[in-house]
């Protein structure tokens, strides 16, 4: 009996040794990753390469040479002009998903340095609402394309929208999609370089605007990229679907995006792009 009680005892203590979080299972190849090592790859499974969700600010220090990043139109912030209601009033929503991110909304725009080059550059967040695209997300990336247009800027917009075009805004969110590509059209007329780096998921009207109309479009591994999803597809058309036609493999194969380019690489390939076109 002595020797049952101090083995549970030891068990107890080995559990309360191991803290919580540091293992995560990998969605791409099911494997128990540690955690840490996967953060020192910038957030890929060091087993398959399968890339995690990484928010704006990650992104941000990943792309831009350290401490050069400085945000543009943090001041802008969301309203509830619909007084939109599902389980939770917008209003509601759009406070609770403020304090979980620390994002006023869920697009991060500003300049900074890409191996000493300065750039123009948004992320979209997914964590924040699904990275959906609303009026302050809309309004922020059409400043910044302005910005980039003035002060003849190379611009990158990394984009992570599984929402595509916000509905709790109706029409003032899709009328977004026109904006942001109106001024990409305008960036394009002065000369601008511009550089889409897709990343799983990005979906939508997102997908359907300024994500697609980059001069340059990468994309990360396995990403998730369209206007609808595969399961809504498949049930308006009544047909079976290619393997993976949504993955940013089978665009690449099919000339949608111009280069899958891992996380790790990104700020060199970008860097390199910008030089190529006498950016």
């Amino acid at each position: 009996m002595a020797t049952a009680n101090k083995d549970q005892s030891t068990k107890r203590v080995l559990k309360r040794a191991v803290p919580d979080g540091l293992w995560i299972k990998c969605p791409g190849c099911k494997a128990t990753v540690y955690r840490k090592e996967a953060e020192n790859l910038q957030n890929v499974c060091p087993k398959c390469q399968y890339h995690f969700y990484v928010s704006a600010r990650q992104r941000i220090a990943q792309v831009l040479d350290e401490g050069t990043f400085e945000e543009w139109d943090d001041h802008l912030c969301p309203t509830d002009p619909l007084k939109f209601a599902d389980k939770k009033r917008y209003a509601d929503r759009l406070v609770d998903e403020q304090q979980r991110t620390g994002l006023t909304d869920a697009s991060l725009t500003g300049s900074g340095m890409i191996r000493a080059r300065r750039v123009a550059i948004g992320v979209t967040d997914s964590a924040f609402i699904m990275g959906s695209m609303g009026s302050v997300v809309g309004e922020k990336l059409t400043r910044l394309v302005e910005r980039a247009t003035r002060h003849a800027l190379p611009l990158i917009i990394v984009s992570g929208s599984g929402g595509g075009a916000r509905m709790h805004e109706g029409i003032l969110s899709l009328m977004q999609m026109a904006k942001v590509s109106a001024a990409l059209s305008r960036y394009h007329e002065a000369g601008g370089l511009y550089i889409s780096v897709l990343t799983n998921p990005t979906m939508g009207g997102v997908a359907a605007s300024f994500a697609s109309l980059g001069d340059l479009v990468f994309a990360e591994p396995r990403a998730l990229i369209g206007f609808a999803g595969p399961r809504t597809i498949k049930a308006t058309i009544k047909l079976e679907l290619p393997e993976g036609f949504q993955t940013s493999e089978f665009l690449l194969e099919h000339g949608y995006i111009d280069r899958i380019v891992e996380r790790g690489r990104l700020k060199n390939e970008i860097a390199r792009a910008i030089d190529y076109c006498g950016k």
